[in-house]
């Protein structure tokens, strides 16, 4: 199996900071239930050594369910009823963190629930957790309002600024818990780069599943939908589809198998694309989605070795362009995005792609990517007004590969 050399992320500009506000305490929306913590390999949390409204920092505890409990308290929020049994860790830092920061708390938002309910949960199921990017702020960047796999609106899984509760442990009133943050490689830890959003039920239905365990699931529902029978955990094919896609990205793959695929959906924000000619892929299709796209698509083939290339680059795209505005040129971004993960499910659309894509190394296609990116190419993209090249070492540096995405 091959090893990531790079990765690419088309990201969007980083929200405001939140502003230290003192509010009462509250519990946190349920979501993440902490299970029998015995049985469980504790993930090592690194205490982040933010200040509180108090000026005390994380306590000095190697137990990542006293942090937990003590960032509860930091930020005014209760912690899950399992985790306020006598003696569970999570209690005693609560306990600890309550003591210490009184009434005077940091903003507790949505975001910075979603943040403690994916850490309680990587802790009580052994699953590596990187803190140092992984924050309420990067949670907040990859925040979407609609599925990239079921295409369905995602509601908010608790509102920005609930209202103050009646007592300090009764829950705050929250909208549905729709959205959910999904490790698109299920043998990578929780990092930044392997994590999307997505809907509560694309999230059930990928758990534990490789990328091509994925994309069979999208060729069994295909087969099931002939005999009006539900997919595989009730995806349809082209979802199965798309989120397999998204799966690939994060998935050190050999460039070969890589270079094959069909890009039945487009990578959502921050997510890491590992596999160069993944990245270059990408890169392509994005540009129709940018004004002047064909001055930016002709510098694109300069940078491809050799007139034959260019030829076959030139006639993947004329193929690919006309589907992509079939009907007319979409009216919106989110219109066109989808159109363009559709076109690709055209088989002269890969085809097309698969013999540009064939006469390339991955050392070639990291090497194009790179002048792409320093040539402007993927900067100025709607919904991608900043993109990243990583190194090698530093593509999925965090991802806990070596051990499975397991905590040690």
């Amino acid at each position: 199996m091959a090893t990531a050399q790079t990765a690419l992320a088309f990201d969007d500009l980083p929200p405001a900071a939140p502003r230290l506000r003192a509010q009462p305490l509250r519990r946190a929306a349920s979501g993440a239930a902490c299970h029998a913590v015995a049985a469980a390999p504790l993930a090592p949390m690194v205490p982040t050594g933010a200040h509180s409204a108090e000026g005390h920092d994380h306590p000095d505890s190697p137990d990542p369910g006293f942090v937990l409990g003590w960032d509860h308290a930091r930020h005014g929020l209760v912690p899950p009823p399992d985790c306020l049994r006598p003696g569970h860790p999570v209690e005693q830092g609560w306990l600890a963190g309550r003591a210490a920061f009184g009434r005077r708390t940091l903003r507790g938002g949505r975001h910075v629930q979603r943040w403690l309910r994916l850490r309680l949960a990587a802790w009580a199921q052994g699953e590596a957790f990187e803190e140092l990017l992984v924050t309420p702020n990067f949670l907040a960047q990859i925040d979407t309002p609609r599925c990239p796999v079921s295409r369905q609106p995602l509601a908010a899984d608790a509102p920005a600024t609930p209202p103050a509760p009646a007592s300090p442990d009764a829950p705050p009133e929250a909208g549905g818990a729709d959205a959910e943050p999904l490790r698109l490689n299920q043998h990578a830890g929780h990092a930044a780069g392997n994590l999307a959003i997505v809907s509560a039920a694309v999230r059930a239905a990928a758990q534990g599943l490789r990328w091509d365990e994925a994309r069979l699931n999208g060729v069994l529902a295909q087969a099931r939908a002939a005999q009006g029978e539900a997919g595989p955990r009730g995806l349809g094919a082209a979802e199965w589809a798309r989120l397999s896609t998204l799966m690939s990205f994060a998935t050190p793959l050999p460039h070969e198998v890589a270079a094959a695929l069909p890009l039945r959906a487009l990578p959502p924000n921050r997510v890491r694309l590992i596999n160069p000619i993944q990245g270059l892929q990408a890169l392509v299709t994005l540009q129709l989605t940018h004004e002047g796209f064909a001055v930016r698509v002709a510098r694109l083939a300069s940078l491809l070795p050799g007139l034959a290339l260019r030829r076959d680059f030139q006639l993947f795209f004329h193929t690919l362009l006309p589907r992509a505005w079939a009907g007319g040129r979409p009216a919106s971004l989110a219109l066109m995005r989808e159109r363009l993960e559709d076109a690709w499910g055209q088989p002269d659309v890969l085809r097309r792609w698969q013999r540009v894509a064939s006469q390339l190394d991955a050392a070639q296609a990291d090497a194009i990517v790179q002048r792409a990116v320093a040539l402007g190419l993927a900067a100025g993209l709607p919904g991608a007004t900043r993109s990243q090249w990583h190194p090698a070492g530093q593509a999925t540096d965090g991802w806990a590969l070596a051990s499975a995405g397991r905590a040690h």
